[in-house]
């Protein structure tokens, strides 16, 4: 699984489509160029993964999850709900049609990285998450503060 990391900002064309950063390309040379997006059930964005993390996490969910009971099928169902995706020969990603709903109308959109996977945000809507988010610092002492780390 590759490690991504940074934050781009991309013009969207009338089609729905971006042109994926060299930044974050860059970090991905050994993948084949296969994305999923899903969208994200935490927040307004979408999330855009490697097509090789996205199957490491489905097998991962397939191990935890008994497909016998309904509310792990359920669950199952939520998270593997995206699209397969690729790059074209410019380096650009098309925004599925029912995936558009998240970045309805945007002319700018910012991906985020999380390390594991990029968020896909409306340029106005990161915007506005950003500066709602709250104290980030008692957030992280509150969190993190209590735990112990090894040398």
């Amino acid at each position: 699984m590759a490690l991504i990391l940074g934050k781009e900002y991309c013009k969207v064309d009338t089609n729905g489509r971006f042109k994926f950063p060299i930044a974050l390309k860059r970090q991905l040379e050994t993948e084949d160029g296969r994305f999923v997006i899903r969208q994200s059930i935490y927040a307004e964005c979408l999330e855009l993964w490697t097509y090789a993390s996205f199957r490491d996490e489905v097998e991962h969910l397939q191990k935890m999850l008994n497909p016998y009971r309904r509310e792990d099928r359920e669950l199952l169902r939520k998270l593997t709900d995206g699209n397969v995706i690729e790059l074209d020969s410019n380096d650009r990603l098309l925004i599925p049609p029912e995936q558009k709903g998240a970045v309805t109308g945007a002319k700018e959109v910012v991906l985020q990285s999380t390390g594991k996977f990029i968020e896909l945000w409306d340029r106005k809507a990161y915007d506005r998450m950003n500066s709602t988010t709250g104290d980030f610092a008692q957030r992280a002492e509150a969190l993190l503060g209590q735990t112990t780390v090894e040398q």
